[in-house]
């Protein structure tokens, strides 16, 4: 098992250099099929949608598809796996930063139906009341 760091993600989601997004590619097949297991961390995620969504400019409906089609795979590992997944469709359907939508699908992991916040995009999200103290 190897670890995967966000610039080898951001290569093939970007297609910015086509040599190395083909060699990820590549890689990504192998993992697909069974003859490679990867891994990587929660931040590296956070760090992948954040750069998609503010930097590449990239619509949240395809960060939500991408990202979810590339950490749905068997061989790829990572923490909160369904978390992030949830959270990839909130942040695209509720039009909400994705640290919301990640703490949102927590919760709801968690059978959580309150929150203390004073951020209004909790109140957009379906059996989640949110709480001022």
């Amino acid at each position: 098992m190897r670890f995967v760091d966000t610039n080898i993600l951001l290569r093939f989601l970007t297609n910015d250099d086509a040599v190395k997004a083909k060699r990820v590619l590549l890689l990504l097949k192998r993992v697909e099929e069974g003859k490679e297991k990867i891994i990587t961390s929660p931040l590296v995620i956070f760090e992948l949608i954040f750069t998609l969504d503010k930097f590449y400019k990239v619509s949240r409906d395809d960060i939500a598809e991408t990202v979810s089609a590339i950490i749905g795979l068997e061989g790829f590992a990572v923490e909160f796996k369904t978390v992030f997944i949830s959270a990839l469709k909130l942040f695209a359907d509720k039009n909400i930063s994705f640290a919301e939508a990640f703490n949102a699908s927590v919760m709801k992991s968690k059978n959580i139906a309150e929150i203390y916040s004073y951020d209004t995009d909790f109140d957009k999200i379906d059996k989640i009341k949110r709480i001022e103290p």
